[in-house]
């Protein structure tokens, strides 16, 4: 792909604001190049790349489609519906429309998934000559230099490097310079080829199908970019943040994407709420407050995770600076008042249900909007403060937040108990 005019902080900038700006995505993406646009196209989320496969103009999608290698183009037919992906695929040129067809019958969720049909096989018996012939022919007719696949009969040899061609004569046989290749099976899981290449550092691996023959090739930067998606899905999964969340989403898409996870761990405080209750008899005054307490802390808790792993994947990703900052920090209180809204109405709701003391639920109910601000608050503030000063903020950050959503937390409680109920 032709990124090298475009340089790394453009196509930071143009990533972000693909991303970040929604109702602006379609027009950004048609203010580039043509030639640029496939490049920037695969540093997007599936998320946005769904998005905007579908609003782009036929033409404008087509001729993206048309750029991209096969294997990229197969994923990007894979994000749209199956009627549309049948009619755009009718739309390719021949030659990649055969290709295309052909990677789509495979899983993509396994190696086959992952492969590049950019290889040619020749005879370990061939001269440097005419290797070269069929490499040219590849580069091409393809726009993309190929794997030299070296076999002998039906058996996989090796591979010859590329820079061999020019180093030796056209005439010499290509059989004392083949080299080891690493192979790996068409049905071999995402999770099976990260594994391979971390024992096995190379550039590309050979995937053999039922037939024991070589089907594709898989380069060690699709596998970094598979590594890298499964390492911020992870983080993301940790703290019940959805995968498709980015660091400057609204308040209303942080709403959307965060409100089930944390009436679910309502329902966990609850049930520590409810063992509390079994020791009521020895609790003096005001029992039912103890019985509640820990909702308040464990809410903050959980929702000061939740935007701590935002946080850390935007400044992993270099998606904040101190001039957007700000913007985040309002996003994430916004959508933490919101949820404490939410959800301090059901657990208030709750309490009137089975205690029928509308004092307490109104306590119960003002002290989680406020704790869910404070955790927005410092689950914002604290990992960007640990940056500054070179800490690293996914190892210790959430030490604080605890310590901040839990004091302030039963602070807010209690205070507002002793002011209303005494």
């Amino acid at each position: 792909m032709q990124t090298d005019r475009l340089g790394a902080k453009t196509l930071n900038r143009l990533v972000s604001d693909i991303s970040f700006r929604p109702k602006k995505r379609v027009d950004i993406f048609l203010e580039l190049e043509s030639k640029y646009r496939p490049a920037v196209f695969l540093l997007l989320s599936n998320r946005v790349k769904k998005d905007l496969s579908s609003k782009l103009p036929e033409a404008d999608l087509l001729d993206l489609l048309g750029k991209m290698d096969p294997d990229d183009t197969t994923d990007a037919l894979q994000l749209l519906p199956k009627k549309k992906q049948e009619y755009f695929l009718e739309k390719l040129s021949t030659e990649l429309k055969e290709t295309v067809t052909n990677l789509l019958k495979f899983d993509p969720e396994t190696a086959a998934g992952l492969m590049s049909v950019d290889y040619i096989q020749v005879d370990i018996e061939d001269n440097f000559e005419a290797v070269a012939n069929k490499f040219k022919e590849h580069d091409k007719r393809t726009g993309r230099p190929p794997v030299v696949i070296v076999m002998s009969n039906a058996d996989l040899i090796g591979y010859l490097p590329a820079y061999r061609f020019g180093l030796t004569k056209p005439s010499e046989k290509i059989e004392k310079f083949v080299q080891d290749i690493i192979t790996i099976k068409d049905t071999a899981t995402k999770r099976e080829v990260i594994d391979l290449f971390r024992s096995h550092p190379h550039k590309f691996v050979a995937v053999i199908g039922t037939q024991s023959y070589v089907i594709g090739i898989i380069y060690s930067d699709d596998v970094l970019r598979l590594i890298h998606e499964r390492e911020a899905n992870s983080l993301y999964n940790f703290a019940g943040v959805s995968n498709e969340e980015s660091v400057m989403a609204s308040a209303g898409q942080k709403v959307r994407f965060r409100y089930r996870w944390l009436i679910l761990n309502l329902a966990t405080a609850f049930l520590a709420a409810f063992t509390v209750s079994l020791f009521e008899d020895t609790i003096a005054k005001f029992v039912i407050l103890a019985v509640y307490m820990p909702i308040v802390a464990g809410m903050g808790g959980n929702a000061g995770t939740q935007t701590l792993a935002v946080m850390v994947r935007g400044l992993a990703l270099k998606q904040i600076n101190s001039k957007t900052a700000f913007k985040a920090l309002r996003n994430e209180v916004g959508a933490a008042f919101i949820n404490g809204a939410i959800n301090g109405i059901l657990v208030a709701a709750i309490v009137v249900l089975f205690s029928n003391n509308y004092k307490v639920a109104l306590i119960l109910g003002m002290a989680m909007i406020i704790n869910l601000v404070i955790s927005a608050f410092f689950g914002t503030v604290v990992p960007l403060l640990m940056t500054k000063f070179k800490k690293d903020p996914a190892s210790s950050a959430t030490i604080f937040i605890t310590t901040a959503t839990d004091v302030l937390g039963f602070m807010v409680f209690l205070g507002l108990a002793t002011w209303i109920l005494i």
